[in-house]
């Protein structure tokens, strides 16, 4: 007896049998189907309408129940696995065949299903009722598109290595990738109506003295080899100095980096630059996108919808500021603390006892006690020893410059627990901080110089420290977006003693890269005289304590900018001539500049609430950098080798 779905959609059906490379010879069905398919479960679902009409839908099925031999319950899923109507069939309806199919497919599997609409079955239903109540399908012909492997179980959790099936059985994975999307299409509109142009760069570039470590794309010309871009910087530069106003594009960039939650070795960055442009032109243009971006498309973040409002600009603070007053380059605005120094009333023998350091620097902060440890020392005594006596915490107990200094403040003892910083210095944090009984205050010594990095210890442990109260549901976050420009950058960055760089040709080096120009006049005279005092035209956008994105004023002067490889930064002239095509071009009447780069992948993962880029890429890497669905890298045959004139090393 012939299937019954070919007497509802025409059928090219052949069926040939070819040994696959799996565990089992099985026959492989090729059907090419097109039946009439105007209907979607989103129309069909309340529609009074519709009810008693036959329809055919494409999707996939869902998980069945069973209550008895003669009667199946079967979720069917649109297309898009984001709208779902049941299916019944009933063996007296649907017949023998159609039923056992239905009765022993694996969830998602792909079919088209004709039936008939009607009202979902209810203990009790009045007629004033039924229209609140959705529609079911009585299943009459199934045609199953595609089927499962024997092999493979999709009813348990699945690994990286299954990616393709994370994505389809995972609604908030696909609602990730189709907010990206709206993202992305609502940001090039933008830049668009801002008159910044889409052009593409290339991906296989040249290996520049340019910062992280590169990924290398071997030639057949031997000792040859491009190098996959870093970002693009230097093309994007090129492009300015080509006539092109504006351009924008969503950048591919490679970077051969250590894995973190907020790190992948390929991204997106959504690039841009602008000729005749300062950088505050370049900041307004990138915070009227973001705005807008958001306006349009706001982001379901834990359950609420979030707003900027049109007529509040972002908050701006300089490096220093940031660092004085959050211990961090990246401040979550949304935690409240802030920190200030104190080793000016502090007694000599306090700091002596917290710090090896002579005369350092000593900041304090306080964290404030949760709810549940208001007017509770010994529960704020016991959170603050599980803390530190916790393994993560081993890098505050061993910091060279001394441990963090731990008080809690406690009306009813001396000086209310800070009899150890003598009157002045208890009176002065009573002022300052306004702490309540359970509160906690904690001092850090760290050396008494200029801000360097991105940190100190005590920014880093008051975020720790707000992180565990999080993770343990004692402190609840605003979810709200606190957007913030971070400005004036050191131009150049210490080289720390034992740092793993590229560039270990000087004692400093760029703090963004050997592309920033100074931000003034007086810093251009500090290239020659103390480059280390010399800021940057350097803005970073934060977002909730996530640096999204970056941008600079770029030198456009090819003399200047030499100065700077050779004089400063003292790159050998092997180095400074890796650059020799942004030298020439950025002597051939180059305007001046300015860009900015988002992440992509960090910036929407922001605005979904997620603590992994890996939650809103589609295929990320994992690890060490790999792809375990695809299995990539991959090793490399000794013909291939051949090929590009290269052997891999015992």
């Amino acid at each position: 007896m012939a299937p019954r779905y070919q007497l509802f959609c025409p059928v090219i059906k052949i069926h040939v049998s070819i040994p696959l490379l799996d565990r089992a010879n099985t026959k492989y069905t090729v059907s090419f189907v097109a039946p009439s398919n105007k209907d979607t479960i989103a129309k069909l679902r309340f529609s009074e309408a519709a009810r008693g009409q036959t329809v055919t839908l494409h999707g996939y099925l869902g998980h069945s129940r069973t209550p008895s031999k003669k009667l199946t319950f079967v979720e069917f899923f649109g297309p898009e696995l984001d709208e779902q109507i049941q299916l019944v069939s009933i063996v007296e309806v649907s017949g023998q065949h159609v039923h056992e199919s239905l009765r022993h497919k694996k969830a998602l599997t792909p079919a088209v299903i004709k039936g008939q609409i009607k009202v979902k079955s209810a203990p009790t239903v009045t007629e004033r009722d039924k229209q609140q109540v959705p529609n079911e399908i009585e299943l009459l012909e199934i045609h199953v598109l595609n089927e499962f492997s024997n092999d493979v179980d999709n009813s348990h959790s699945l690994g990286p290595d299954q990616r393709h099936l994370q994505l389809k059985s995972s609604s908030q994975l696909r609602q990730a990738l189709q907010f990206r999307s709206q993202i992305y299409n609502a940001a090039c509109t933008e830049l668009t109506a801002q008159a910044y142009q889409h052009i593409e760069t290339p991906l296989l570039f040249r290996s520049t003295s340019e910062g992280a470590r590169e990924f290398l794309v071997p030639t057949r010309q031997r000792g040859l080899a491009y190098a996959l871009p870093q970002s693009p910087q230097q093309y994007k530069q090129l492009l300015m100095a080509s006539g092109i106003p504006r351009y924008f594009q969503m950048a591919r960039c490679f970077r051969d980096e250590d894995m973190r939650a907020d790190r992948q070795p390929e991204f997106t960055q959504l690039d841009l630059e602008r000729a005749f442009a300062s950088g505050r032109d370049v900041m307004a243009d990138v915070e009227r996108l973001v705005r807008r971006i958001i306006q349009k498309i706001p982001a379901p973040y834990g359950g609420t919808t979030l707003q900027i409002p049109e007529d509040s600009a972002f908050d701006t603070l300089t490096y220093h500021q940031a660092m004085s007053k959050y211990g961090i380059d990246k401040p979550d605005l949304r935690l409240e603390y802030s920190i200030k120094r104190i080793d000016h009333l502090l007694p000599v023998d306090l700091i002596s006892k917290i710090s090896p350091l002579h005369q350092p620097a000593v900041d304090i902060s306080m964290f404030s006690a949760p709810e549940s440890m208001e007017s509770n020392p010994s529960r704020m005594r016991e959170f603050i020893s599980t803390f530190l006596d916790a393994p993560d915490a081993t890098t505050y107990n061993s910091n060279p410059h001394g441990g963090p200094g731990v008080f809690i403040y406690d009306s009813r003892s001396p000086l209310s627990g800070l009899q150890a910083f003598g009157f002045e210095a208890a009176e002065e944090v009573e002022r300052l901080f306004e702490p309540r009984d359970g509160d906690l205050l904690l001092i850090q010594a760290r050396p008494n110089e200029e801000f360097t990095g991105g940190s100190t210890a005590l920014g880093r442990l008051m975020i720790d420290l707000n992180k565990s109260a999080l993770d343990q549901n004692l402190k609840t976050l605003s979810k709200e977006l606190k957007f913030l420009w971070v400005v004036d950058f050191p131009l150049f960055t210490p080289v720390s003693t034992g740092e793993e760089s590229q560039r270990k040709f000087t004692e400093l080096q760029s703090t963004h890269h050997p592309f920033t120009s100074p931000k003034t006049a007086e810093d251009v005279d500090l290239l020659i005289t103390n480059p280390r005092a010399a800021i940057a035209d350097h803005y970073d956008l934060v977002v909730n304590g996530v640096e999204v994105g970056g941008g600079s004023r770029r030198i456009h002067n090819a003399a200047v900018q030499r100065f700077i490889m050779e004089q400063v930064l003292k790159l050998p002239v092997g180095k400074v001539e890796e650059f020799a095509h942004l030298l020439e071009a950025l002597g051939t009447g180059c305007p001046p500049h300015a860009g900015f780069a988002l992440g992509f992948d960090r910036f929407i993962a922001v605005l979904l609430g997620e603590y992994s880029v890996r939650s809103v890429m589609a295929f990320p890497k994992w690890g060490k950098g790999d792809d375990p669905l695809v299995k990539a890298p991959a090793q490399v045959s000794d013909e291939d080798w051949k090929i590009y004139k290269l052997s891999p090393m015992s």
